[in-house]
């Protein structure tokens, strides 16, 4: 298949990979064209501007940062849908409001394209290997469509309904993850004192009733931030985190839905974000609330 890739982000080009590795024919285009140099020496095609991506292929993956660069990429006078799509399907893989992905569907349908949004659970190492989970919204038809190019990336991606039920999903499922981030920093306080080896603690934390699969998953890295090992590698950083949880507390609001853990936790991690945490990985999290969690 000929499939093209808009945003060659960390996720977008984890996916761009796969399909290449899979010997799919991948295009890609991306705001930054350096980031997409990797993609290019594996044997993606480069191309220009969004909208030549949707000329130049009928099948396209947008997986972008927010709202405003969903915007750019679709709207823009060479955005995505701004010349002839009427037989191109679009399979955007953003985390953003389910409000956006209504917007964004109705107006690439109102162009006669195709339209599925499916936000995944899953980070880098999932989208390599195939094993992500796809939380879909749009029309059935056009949901099946796209399932083939769904289950090259995903262990499982469900139908959930109409434009904006994959995103309210997507954020229902990582809510819990975002306040057990808080809820392990808090944890971590109360055994602090103890000065216990970082990797016994994660060991047991994990092997608990209360250890969620992330345990198992960034263990390592929990280990290696909380022994002040330096760590370059950026899984989700304390912004993606800070505007998924606002996505949420807005999506709780619309629905008139008290979501307390949740305000007080975006509360902390805006407090983090401003002490320089911004572009950190989700673990150093857990440092800076043992640093700076005391009353």
């Amino acid at each position: 298949m000929e499939i093209g890739i808009a945003g060659t982000g960390k996720m977008g080009s984890a996916i761009a990979k796969r399909l290449i590795q899979l010997g799919h024919t991948v295009y890609v285009w991306n705001r930054t064209a350096e980031r997409a140099k990797p993609l290019i020496d594996l044997g993606a095609h480069w191309v220009a501007t969004p909208q030549k991506l949707s000329t130049q292929v009928s099948t396209i993956i947008s997986i972008v940062t927010d709202e405003a660069a969903m915007d750019q990429v679709y709207l823009s006078p060479e955005g995505l849908i701004s010349a002839d799509v009427s037989k191109n399907l679009f399979i955007d893989m953003s985390t953003v409001k389910p409000a956006q992905q209504q917007k964004m569907g109705e107006a690439a349908i109102a162009k006669g394209a195709a339209y599925v949004e499916c936000p995944v659970g899953g980070s880098v190492g999932p989208a390599s290997e195939g094993k992500l989970l796809g939380f879909a919204g749009g029309l059935e038809k056009d949901f099946l469509r796209a399932k083939p190019i769904l289950d090259l990336l995903c262990k499982r991606a469900e139908h959930l309904g109409a434009l904006g039920s994959g995103e309210t999903m997507k954020l229902a499922i990582n809510l819990p993850l975002m306040v057990y981030w808080q809820t392990l920093g808090e944890a971590l306080s109360l055994i602090d004192h103890l000065k216990l080896d970082p990797k016994l603690v994660v060991d047991l934390f994990t092997e608990s009733s209360g250890g969620p699969n992330m345990l198992k998953v960034r263990g390592g890295m929990i280990t290696n931030a909380l022994a002040g090992v330096k760590n370059e590698m950026i899984t989700v950083n304390v912004a993606t985190m800070r505007k998924d949880l606002r996505a949420m507390l807005d999506q709780g609001q619309s629905l008139n839905r008290q979501m307390p853990l949740t305000t007080q936790s975006l509360a902390n991690f805006d407090k983090a974000d401003a002490s320089g945490l911004s572009s950190a990985d989700c673990t150093q999290l857990l440092v800076w609330w043992l640093a700076n969690g005391k009353k």
